[in-house]
């Protein structure tokens, strides 16, 4: 078995990363113990921590004689599962636009094993050489919103993540913020990584940074909020929601990095509302559209807007 480490896995434990594909910590460590996982094909401590990019591999002789996990499943999928709901913005023999709901988680991680996004597309997306996230070329975080693009095959999931890293997707989003910026517009150039006190945090205040940019325009301003209109040069984990924290303007209702509960939100105002992108076969342009979901559009009309 392969991987490799994503940002949602960068300064985390080697045992911790691979408790989801193999089914627990446990087993996790007791395969790490006896040699049987390399990192960048050297053999680590099960604290190694790991760093977005390294190639994690199990040898599969270990993986087999290991006892079966309780259930006899691989771990990933149980039939028995809820399946996570989503909507589909585009679709052609090639990829789909999905348009996630707030509440759905895109890949297995740590508490979140079954009923994810990448499980209901099972059958539908492929590419990529981690199996238990196929087709998935970016994410959201579980309580955002929106659009994002899935692969269904490895041609065109590799296609489509080089186009995300040479910037030829865009990828907007709109985000409800306290108070107003003291620009119509503005970058936010910030290395962000985890916090330095607090790990299940992400912060510019932080051992391990990698850089990142966000930029956002005003949309609409409101007599306590504003909307902005955000867009990504780079996807570090929780980034929109780090920067904009940074520059004093939290977004609305975000329980990690603002104040929770504001204008009777349940989570944190933030919407993937546009993706824009040459399509990765046949050149042409694609461009997906989501409107606000209905919590977002009553906490908008009660901020006044």
């Amino acid at each position: 078995m392969r991987l490799t480490a994503g940002p949602e896995h960068d300064g985390e434990r080697l045992d911790a990363v691979l408790a989801t594909p193999l089914g627990s910590r446990t087993r996790a460590a007791r395969l790490i113990a006896a040699g049987s996982v390399t990192v960048g094909g050297a053999v680590v401590a099960k604290r190694h921590l790991v760093r977005e990019g390294e190639e994690i591999a199990v040898d599969a002789a270990s993986i087999v004689a290991e006892e079966p996990l309780e259930g006899g499943h691989d771990g990933f999928i149980d039939p028995d599962a809820e399946v996570a709901a989503y909507g589909v913005a585009y679709e052609d023999e090639y990829l789909l636009v999905v348009d996630k709901p707030p509440g759905v988680v895109v890949h297995p991680a740590r508490g979140h094993r079954q009923g994810t996004l990448a499980q209901a597309l099972d059958g539908q997306a492929a590419g990529g050489e981690d199996a238990w996230r196929a087709g998935i070329v970016h994410r959201l975080d579980k309580d955002t919103s929106g659009l994002l693009v899935v692969a269904k095959s490895d041609a065109v999931h590799q296609t489509l993540k080089e186009a995300l890293q040479a910037r030829g997707v865009t990828r907007e989003y709109l985000a409800l913020v306290e108070g107003r910026p003291t620009a119509r517009s503005g970058t936010i150039d910030a290395p962000i990584g985890r916090d330095r006190h607090v790990r299940v945090r992400h912060s510019i205040d932080t051992d391990q940074p990698r850089e990142a940019r966000t930029h956002f325009t005003i949309e609409r301003v409101l007599e306590r909020y504003t909307l902005l209109r955000v867009t990504l040069d780079t996807g570090r984990t929780h980034q929109i929601r780090v920067h904009l924290q940074a520059i004093k303007l939290p977004i609305a209702g975000d329980p990690e990095y603002g104040r929770e509960g504001l204008l009777g939100l349940e989570r944190q105002f933030l919407h993937a509302t546009v993706l824009a992108f040459a399509h990765p076969v046949t050149g042409e342009p694609v461009r997906c559209e989501s409107p606000l979901p209905q919590d977002l559009a009553a906490a908008l009309a009660l901020a006044g807007g």
